[in-house]
């Protein structure tokens, strides 16, 4: 009975000091290891006290020496942890669970590699890449540049979807990147032949949850058209209403998430080894586009986008005259769209139709430009990719706007900002204008105001002084002199240009002369009129009066209380240091390592120091009390010691 009691308990005894070893180690050391590793380390701890029990001999078995022999053996397990952990960390042990699928993956990121290098050597990109500095400091002529942004496109095309998107919000960034490129990217498209009907029939089951036949009273099994992410059908509803389902590719996401981890890869190493991608801020770029891209996977962004505009347009007292398409939220979820349908042509082939009307394409393009004109200054929520594919002429006369995918969003202060920067622009003041745009630009540190506003007047007197026109590269010209000063344009400014520069495009189709700039000014001049009126005015104040309302109370009494201090010579300023969390965690951390360094090494010595003391009484053998407390003193400083190594070769602090 005894034996069978004592051959149980072994076991017992084994696993609990591997799991006292274990966990004592790694809360010594402040990691997190994972089940594996932790068996691993109780277990080298376990043999190591075992071996170090039986190096004593006899006198190991007394117990004044466990305290040593169980130090010794979380010292042990502590050292084993620490050299694994830097030798193979945890994330890598947890990759290697992973394997199978790490290297499906890469095997796949592999043959995209593969595909992306061919097409890049048949379009000859690698030198064309050497242009892409940024635009203030652009190389070569502009025939070269022009050549080689033609490559790049062809290539960004070829590459499919993902990387055509990434050239349209290229294309966005006057400030980056050299006019060429900019005009080159403005021009990408990805045509695809359309997803048979049978994956197409699948997905709608799938995301419905109903076969398309039982929600839809006809569906038209050809689209109207096929895109790079969705393909658009024709249907009716039951109640009769014509409607037009936008259907996401299958398969849509795996390809992105596919070509956006390349793409993070590739703005890394770009980082690493070019000074054009570090003066981009390439990875931060990245990541903005890789929000706005699973962003527009998602249908129901672009239901809340329409939404939201139409919100923001009812808020602001928009009188914008350009039809949206109403959303069917019953029939669309993440990966289908159910619309109204708008029936009507196309602004890139309505040149035609506009005539035979005999409609005013003067007027036509002035609704278009001042109803985007409104979402950005009154609303905030703007169409961000107004191209003509995406406004129709309607069978009314009137224009319609699609595809609400990409939208920009702009705060109070923003919109203001922006307001009088046209304002100067229509007063043709440069002092107001470089006002405004150091509003709307993130400014460096070291910025000549002066200098700034000198190329400011030169610039309006090249394109806004009487006589002169302005015409398209106006807005690169703005953004050259934006690059050259160091100013850094945010990505909702940028794609509030890019809205007005496609939307210039756009009306190029109505009337082949149209004046943007001239209508902008005459938007902005109007917007500050209606706020001069007397009502606007009187709103205003209100408002004003109502925010202040609190602070005015309380400044009496703030008053009195800095006046007494004052007279009793007791005003004094409190400065908080290290407000910020991170310097309090940095310098706790600091504090942390000195404190235990400078512990671990009074403990040594105080170790060393009475381990030299050779007197009574004995403890074990001619091991005596003093030498005794000496050893464990010694286990405890190395084990601090060895704390504080780990700590900083990890790099915490």
């Amino acid at each position: 009975m005894q034996h069978t009691a004592f051959l149980i308990l072994i076991p017992v005894l084994f696993v609990f000091t591997l799991v006292g070893l274990s966990m004592g180690a790694r809360r010594l050391l402040g990691i997190r290891i994972g089940t594996i590793r932790a068996a691993l380390a109780g277990t080298v701890g376990v043999l190591a006290t075992m071996q170090i029990i039986s190096a004593m001999g006899p006198s190991s078995h007394r117990p004044a020496m466990t305290s040593v022999q169980v130090g010794c053996g979380i010292l042990v397990t502590m050292i084993f942890l620490a050299v694994s952990e830097v030798m193979l960390p945890s994330s890598t042990l947890s990759d290697l669970v992973r394997l199978p699928g790490v290297l499906r993956r890469r095997v796949v990121r592999t043959r995209r590699y593969a595909e992306l290098s061919a097409i890049a050597m048949r379009n000859g990109l690698s030198p064309s890449l050497r242009g892409l500095s940024r635009a203030g400091s652009a190389k070569g002529t502009a025939a070269g540049r022009r050549h080689s942004a033609q490559q790049v496109r062809r290539a960004l095309e070829e590459a499919g979807a993902t990387f055509v998107k990434l050239g349209q919000m290229l294309s966005t960034r006057y400030d980056l990147l050299p006019a060429e490129y900019v005009e080159e990217f403005s021009r990408l498209h990805h045509q695809a032949a359309a997803e048979p009907w049978d994956r197409v029939r699948e997905l709608l089951t799938e995301e419905l949850g109903r076969e398309p036949e039982s929600v839809f009273a006809e569906f038209d099994r050809e689209p109207l058209a096929a895109g790079s992410m969705a393909q658009v059908h024709r249907a009716r509803l039951a109640d009769g209403q014509e409607v037009a389902v936008k259907v996401q590719r299958p398969g849509a996401g795996q390809v992105v998430e596919r070509d956006l981890d390349i793409l993070f890869r590739l703005s890394r190493k770009l980082e690493e080894h070019t000074s054009w991608a570090r003066s981009m801020g390439l990875g931060e770029l990245m990541n903005g586009f890789a929000v706005s891209l699973h962003e527009e996977l998602d249908f129901r962004t672009e239901a809340r986008n329409m939404a939201a505009i139409t919100a923001a347009a009812e808020a602001s007292g928009s009188v914008c005259a350009i039809r949206t398409p109403r959303v069917y939220d019953e029939h669309s979820s993440r990966r289908v769209l159910t619309l109204e349908r708008l029936h009507g042509v196309p602004l890139s082939s309505a040149r035609e139709t506009i005539a035979e009307r005999g409609l005013d394409g003067t007027k036509l393009a002035e609704q278009l430009l001042d109803c985007i004109l409104e979402q950005i200054i009154l609303g905030g929520v703007f169409h961000a990719d107004p191209h003509p594919g995406n406004v129709l002429l309607l069978s009314s006369g009137e224009l319609g706007l699609l595809d609400f995918g990409s939208v920009g969003r702009l705060d109070r202060r923003m919109r203001s900002a922006l307001q009088d920067l046209l304002l100067a622009l229509h007063r043709n003041d440069p002092a107001a204008l470089s006002d405004a745009l150091l509003e709307v630009v993130d400014r460096p540190e070291q910025l000549d105001e002066r200098q700034l506003e000198r190329a400011l007047g030169r610039f309006m007197a090249r394109y806004l002084s009487p006589g002169s026109t302005p015409h398209r590269d106006m807005f690169s010209e703005l953004f050259l002199l934006v690059a050259q000063h160091g100013l850094t344009v945010p990505p909702e400014v940028a794609a509030t240009f890019r809205a007005l520069a496609t939307v210039e495009g756009t009306v190029e189709r109505l009337v082949a002369d149209f004046d943007i700039v001239a209508q902008a000014r005459t938007f902005a001049a109007a917007r500050v009129r209606e706020q001069l009126s007397y009502e606007r005015v009187k709103e205003s104040l209100i408002e004003e009066a109502l925010s202040l309302t609190s602070v005015l109370r309380r400044l009496p009494r703030r008053v009195d209380r800095i006046s007494s201090a004052v007279e009793g010579g007791r005003l004094g300023v409190r400065i908080r240091l290290l407000a910020d969390e991170r310097d309090r965690r940095f310098v706790r951390g600091l504090v942390h390592d000195v404190l235990l360094t400078f512990l671990g090494g009074v403990i040594a010595l105080v170790g060393a120091v009475l381990l030299s003391i050779d007197g009574k009484p004995t403890v074990i053998g001619s091991v005596s009390l003093s030498q005794l407390i000496g050893y464990n003193l010694l286990v405890v400083s190395f084990i601090l010691v060895l704390r504080v190594v780990f700590s900083i070769s990890r790099g915490r602090h």
